[in-house]
């Protein structure tokens, strides 16, 4: 069983590991090394952390018995997930749909009609699986592939 709960600040180096070393397994494979880079640069450096410190981001871990980080999910501007990774050895175990209904449960309450995503390729079949749908065509920028989608949510 895993607990879904907001990351705090002595979490974040650990998920933003977590982000990193799954998105080297499963993304990294199919960018160019310009979208590596500047993905790298989003999950270690500076910016995203001190936007957390503040409050201007917000991030949600799944934690196991032990309280590991075994999957984190976070999300900024009026509710639009832009990180939603689960440890590879722990995929199908509904880590990543536990962490994606406690933040629909989260941003219906705080009174948002729809979450948007902009999906890698990897997770397109995850997330229309959730209930998301294409808003455009797949597009690269930065050296990174997605495809953007939304979901209306309750």
């Amino acid at each position: 069983m895993y607990e879904v709960k907001p990351l705090k600040r002595k979490d974040w180096d650990l998920a933003m590991q977590l982000a990193w070393d799954t998105f080297l397994v499963y993304e990294a494979p199919e960018y160019e090394p310009e979208g590596v880079k500047n993905f790298h640069e989003f999950v270690k450096g500076d910016e995203l952390r001190r936007m957390f410190a503040v409050g201007a981001y917000r991030a949600w871990g799944a934690f196991d018995k032990n309280d590991v980080i075994v999957g984190v999910l976070g999300v900024r501007n009026n509710w639009h997930i832009s990180l939603l990774f689960v440890e590879p050895t722990l995929h199908h175990q509904g880590i990543a749909t536990s962490l994606l209904k406690n933040v629909f449960f989260e941003a219906a309450a705080d009174g948002a009609k729809e979450m948007t995503v902009f999906s890698s390729p990897f997770a397109v079949e995850f997330y229309h699986k959730m209930g998301f749908t294409d808003t455009d065509h797949e597009k690269t920028a930065d050296g990174i592939r997605f495809t953007p989608m939304k979901i209306e949510l309750f």
